[in-house]
């Protein structure tokens, strides 16, 4: 399967996010010592799988994916292993007839918001205009990838998101 995506910095969270459906994601992410892990162990809500993407001919936007469903308990065994682990809230935000993901990063991350998209063709893709709640396209940008990010604090990205003037962000708890 090949997946046609776009990320960006979030530029604002928009102030109804938390009326829309979410769920809980966990990465792991392995092997551990490897600076952009290649395979991904997911708890996404309810439903758990391995995931392996690679670029298509280079170019981060399209990628190839293949997955692997598991079950909760299989999740809890690979849950032991000593790879790189995220954990993030993702919201899904209609957006003019699109989801917008956004990933709201807890832990060593929080503060950190990256909206994706999803597009069915190369055209919509490339015809698609950034929201104004994003701040910039790092689609291509490897320090953001979740193979990369995983091994990250928010302080290790600062200097990245310096260059874009991005402002840590929180979803209001009340």
């Amino acid at each position: 399967m090949i997946e046609l995506e776009r990320t960006y910095l979030a530029k604002e969270i928009p102030k109804d996010l938390k009326k829309y459906k979410s769920k809980e994601i966990i990465d792991i992410y392995i092997p551990k010592d490897s600076d952009h892990a290649p395979i991904r162990i997911r708890k996404n809500g309810d439903k758990y799988e391995i995931t392996k993407k690679r670029p298509v001919e280079g170019d981060a936007s399209r990628l190839h994916e293949q997955n692997i469903i598991l079950d909760e308990s299989e999740f809890k065994e690979f849950l032991k292993l000593e790879g790189k682990k995220v954990h993030k809230i993702r919201y899904l935000y209609d957006y003019k007839g699109l989801t917008a993901e956004f990933d709201v990063f807890q832990g060593r991350l929080k503060g950190l918001v990256l909206v994706d998209f999803e597009f069915e063709s190369e055209e919509q893709k490339n015809s698609f205009k950034m929201p104004d709640f994003c701040l910039a396209d790092v689609t291509g940008e490897e320090l953001i990838a979740g193979g990369v990010i995983c091994s990250k604090t928010y302080e290790d990205l600062e200097p990245f998101l310096k260059k874009y003037n991005y402002k840590k962000l929180f979803i209001d708890e009340n």
